[in-house]
């Protein structure tokens, strides 16, 4: 079946699901590189045309692993690409955040070097440094746009004030932030500001880490690099209780002979409501890939959706061990 296109805001037309490319560098452990090429390719043959990726994962290798693909289908691929968030090659746990206009730049160039490309098709900010007026930095951004090195601009884990700031300086296309089932918050104010701008909602975690699939049932069964292990959500009794809120999804996805993870996104493509959403589930493997797809086709019923809606307000533990950073500390 034929994956429905969607238009980011005035942005680009892209297919009504993208694929999150972190995990093709770090932080779920060890990757079959082959096998994520394969499945890169094969997204695109499914009609998958919204490709995400940062700076910050693998601190640049994963901008450097997309460039042979993005270039070898330059003419179907929209590239989303993020700034913002920076490490340190000593300390692997620290995150700053810089959104100063020269940092913004700088970024941007080091982005188009690593995946050897003209222009980005869509630039987030991938987290808000509170220090510098949103409106510096999305200025900063409209200049790429003006020189051509950009075409679309997007927002990631913003408030709808901070929605509407940017939005007045420049139109923002898309606003990517955790979205799911189990994570609600961006529907405080994110999404009715939105759904007023005509901005398009991305969201990312749309399978709570593979938490919602039933892939693991707590933290403690993942490997020590995994990154997973320090979420709040996943982790020691926080998990155990969690765990059991899955049974909603378990009774919906019988009756529809679909899987845990086919619901948990249904779930979101029944969000629309005049919002364009686009998830963008991170997988390196064709068969999840696929299974993935069967989400933006399964229709849920009004009975379905009633069952599910209780969930969110019964999740143990913040999405984050520290909220700060998120658009939720801000609201």
């Amino acid at each position: 079946m034929t994956l429905r296109q969607v238009q980011l805001g005035s942005g680009p037309v892209v297919g009504a699901q993208g694929l999150g490319c972190m995990g093709m560098s770090e932080f779920y452990g060890p990757t079959d590189q082959d096998e994520a090429r394969r499945t890169l390719e094969h997204a695109l043959e499914r009609g998958v045309t919204l490709f995400d990726t940062a700076d910050i994962y693998g601190s640049g290798a994963n901008e450097e692993f997309l460039a042979p693909f993005v270039n070898a289908n330059r003419e179907q691929v929209v590239l989303a690409t993020k700034f913002g968030l920076v490490r340190k090659a000593d300390d692997p746990n620290y995150r700053g955040f810089r959104g100063d206009a020269a940092y913004v730049r700088a970024a941007a160039e080091a982005s188009l070097r690593r995946l050897d490309i003209d222009v980005i098709d869509l630039y987030y900010m991938h987290r808000r440094d509170v220090a510098v007026p949103i409106e510096e930095t999305v200025g900063a951004m409209a200049e790429l746009v003006a020189e051509g090195k950009v075409r679309h601009l997007g927002l990631s884990e913003v408030t709808g004030a901070e929605l509407r700031a940017a939005h007045a300086v420049h139109p923002i296309a898309a606003v990517q932030s955790e979205w799911s089932v189990f994570n609600r918050d961006v529907e405080n104010t994110a999404v009715p500001a939105a759904k007023e701008l005509g901005v398009a909602l991305v969201p990312y975690s749309p399978l709570g880490r593979g938490f919602l699939t039933g892939a693991f049932a707590n933290t403690a069964e993942l490997s020590d690099g995994d990154f997973r292990r320090n979420f709040p959500q996943y982790s020691g009794e926080n998990a155990a209780s969690n765990a059991e809120l899955l049974a909603p999804l378990r009774e919906v996805a019988q009756r529809h002979d679909a899987t845990l993870a086919q619901v948990a996104l249904a779930w979101l493509y029944a969000q629309q409501d005049g919002l364009a959403v686009v998830p963008i589930p991170g997988t390196r493997r064709r068969t999840r890939l696929d299974e993935n797809l069967g989400g933006a086709d399964l229709a849920l019923t009004a009975a379905d959706l009633e069952l599910l809606e209780p969930i969110s307000a019964k999740v143990a533990g913040p999405r984050y061990a520290d909220m700060s950073f998120t658009s939720a500390s801000r609201e």
